[in-house]
């Protein structure tokens, strides 16, 4: 930018300030990035370089072990199914409760819709250790404890979730939905193909939210499951961690094999992910 008189504006503090900025950034990029490098490179280490004194990030043997005995040690195949039906049927399921919950509080109007609204919001203040002894009662009376059923259903819809595409769906424009009811079209063919295509990006932005934070669970599963059949890969990896010996090399490896997927979910999303939470507004 120049000013009047022919001069850049900002000049060397300009630049010093820059250069300040891209520095912090770059700093607390490698503090994000550091524990993730530590696990990837202590999965290729022995054991005996794991506990060595003072700490090796590098390996000095590499070796892949570790890879070979994690699907040995445990049923890592099973834990990782087991785990990918949880995350997955909960993911797609709250998607469309979620969208469906939201459609209606945004779109339509009737008598209480911003009171179960409000109180929808309040929910978010509880913890879910308040209600986790009562939920477990009710999934056992049920007869579910060691299900699928007992994993997905308990999180079929979340309040946040709610919230998110409720915000979304208020920023597009009603004349559209206005148009549709003129032809003819349902509320639930209005909300099917016009409103979900229209808001991929939070719908894309919720799926990495909720898929990434099933697949990382370990307390709900670890309570609903007793055998080893169905562990998810968070409760499965935690085999490995005995009362006086932790194997770390190996447990490296079954995490960096977990954290895969969401790795790969999140650079498949990435762009509706980015939009999605740009346009994701506050509006009244």
């Amino acid at each position: 930018m120049i000013t009047s008189g022919g001069k850049p504006l900002g000049g060397k503090g300009g630049c010093l300030k820059k250069v300040a900025v891209y520095l912090v950034l770059s700093l607390v990029a490698v503090f994000i990035v550091f524990p993730f490098a530590w696990m990837f490179l202590t999965s290729f280490k022995p054991e005996a370089d794991v506990v060595t004194y003072p700490p090796r990030l590098f390996p000095r043997d590499i070796t892949l072990a570790n890879y070979v005995d994690i699907w040995k040690r445990i049923p890592f195949s099973v834990f990782f199914l087991n785990t990918l039906i949880f995350a997955g049927s909960v993911t797609l399921l709250s998607l469309f409760l979620d969208s469906l919950t939201a459609y209606a509080l945004s779109r339509l109007s009737f008598p209480g819709r911003d009171v179960i609204f409000l109180v929808i919001l309040a929910t978010l203040m509880v913890p879910f250790h308040v209600i986790m002894i009562s939920l477990f009662v009710t999934i056992y009376r049920m007869g579910w404890v060691n299900t699928y059923a007992a994993l997905i259903v308990p999180r079929a819809t979340n309040a946040f979730g709610i919230f998110m595409l409720r915000q979304f769906f208020l920023t597009i424009p009603p004349a559209l939905e206005d148009a549709a009811r003129i032809d003819g079209c349902s509320e639930f063919r209005i909300y099917w193909q016009i409103i979900l295509p229209l808001s991929k990006p939070a719908l894309a932005t919720l799926a990495v939210f909720h898929f990434m934070y099933n697949w990382n669970d370990l307390l709900w599963p670890l309570i609903v499951t007793t055998s080893t059949r169905m562990r998810t890969l968070p409760a499965g990896l935690a085999l490995f961690m005995g009362k006086h010996v932790v194997e770390y090399a190996i447990l490296m490896a079954g995490a960096t094999i977990a954290l895969a997927p969401l790795i790969l979910g999140f650079l498949f999303a990435q762009r509706y992910f980015v939009r999605g939470i740009v346009l994701t507004g506050l509006k009244e």
